[in-house]
């Protein structure tokens, strides 16, 4: 198995950085987990969630776009949808294995208590219908909000696409409208038993679109305002106003160095609702990022970064795996022992089994791509694009 070259096809960035946002996002998954510190929620607005889905918009327009130019809107748009049926299946599959895990834990420990922390407990009292809302995408157990997230913004990707390839300005205006919308009528989808989406699909398309938007021409107009040095102080005091306000969160004396008015302006900072702050913060980090990671970057074709990238290539079955793991290891942490040192094991050994999970699904497309006869599989996005 050789490091990656980069090449003019596929930007190792985001391979690298959707790598990156799966680990941080199992650290993160793991409660009261230590090593969850270096993860980037506990200095700023947003987490590993923006990067992931605005990774996923870049790439899936980048991936899909092509094939609409070169083979029309009805084949692209069939190759779309046949992508977001294939996310559902997994999710399917994810949710029965994840119910299961929990299920045989909580019983076989009596500890209820997983049930209740994992949001599984109409599951144990009314299983047939919870099991038809989870199909409906109605029900989700804790940390299987994405993929439901994701499968709702590829279905309606084909006309966003389309519109995109032609007006591109128009349709980002159209998804910040949307977004707004949501804000203002407070738009979202229901959730079974109560409440609604953790992730609201009419807030979080806009990050998405933005994405699409970025990769079919977006970036490219964006890149002399990149360049300004102004941008660049703009970025870099935003990034730490966030980061001070974070830090408030965790250190008591902090606190008073907030001044009330500010608190009333800015809390509560709406993850599920996407708060303007988090897309804020998320840009501002984008800026340093495209600033001092060009595409060209020596490190790309290091063997350092493999592991990340080879993550990110395969992120629908990285994600799959990171939930089941972050699980076993709470479990590990519940029952065996809480301490440091299981907290630093344990986060390792996840990751580890990721970049194991990740070779050898490398290794069976390289088998793939050596078998006799023509290749008949089409490039697709993965889940926030793949193969390209």
């Amino acid at each position: 198995m050789h490091a990656p070259v980069a090449t003019t096809g596929r930007d190792l960035r985001l391979d690298l950085f959707r790598g990156i946002a799966l680990w941080l996002i199992f650290l993160d998954h793991i409660p009261s987990n230590v090593v969850s510190w270096i993860t980037i929620r506990n200095y700023g607005f947003s987490d590993a969630t923006e990067i992931f889905i605005f990774i996923s918009g870049y790439t899936a327009a980048f991936v899909y776009g092509r094939a609409m130019r070169e083979r029309g809107f009805v084949v692209a748009g069939a190759r779309i949808l046949r992508r977001a049926w294939q996310i559902y299946v997994a999710h399917v599959f994810l949710f029965a294995i994840y119910m299961a895990e929990i299920s045989y834990v909580a019983t076989s420990f009596d500890n209820p208590l997983y049930a209740e922390e994992m949001n599984i407990l109409d599951f144990l009292k009314q299983p047939d219908m919870t099991i038809v809302q989870a199909l409906l995408l109605k029900f989700k157990p804790v940390n299987m909000d994405i993929l439901p997230l994701y499968i709702i913004l590829l279905i309606l990707f084909p006309p966003i696409l389309w519109l995109l390839q032609r007006w591109a300005t128009l349709a980002l205006g159209a998804a910040l409208a949307l977004y707004l919308l949501a804000w203002h009528l407070d738009w979202n989808l229901p959730a079974y038993p109560e409440g609604s989406w953790y992730f609201n699909p009419f807030a979080w398309q806009l990050l998405f679109v933005f994405g699409a938007w970025c990769a079919v021409g977006g970036a490219a107009r964006l890149a002399p305002l990149l360049q300004w040095r102004a941008t660049m102080i703009a970025a870099v005091l935003y990034l730490g106003f966030a980061f001070l306000i974070a830090l408030s969160w965790y250190v008591p004396e902090q606190i008073s160095f907030v001044p009330h008015w500010l608190e009333d302006l800015i809390y509560p900072i709406d993850k599920t609702n996407l708060d303007p702050l988090r897309f804020a913060h998320f840009l501002a980090l984008a800026v340093l990022t495209v600033r001092f990671v060009p595409r060209t970057w020596p490190m790309l074709s290091s063997w350092t970064l493999y592991p990340a990238i080879l993550c990110g290539q395969h992120s629908l079955e990285i994600f799959c795996v990171g939930v089941f793991l972050a699980f076993a290891g709470h479990f590990a942490l519940v029952e065996i022992s809480g301490a440091f040192w299981m907290q630093v094991v344990i986060s390792l050994l996840g990751i580890v089994a990721m970049i194991a999970t990740a070779a050898l699904i490398s290794w069976y497309k390289s088998l793939e791509g050596r078998s006799p006869g023509p290749r008949t599989k089409p490039p697709d996005a993965d889940l926030a694009g793949g193969e390209a």
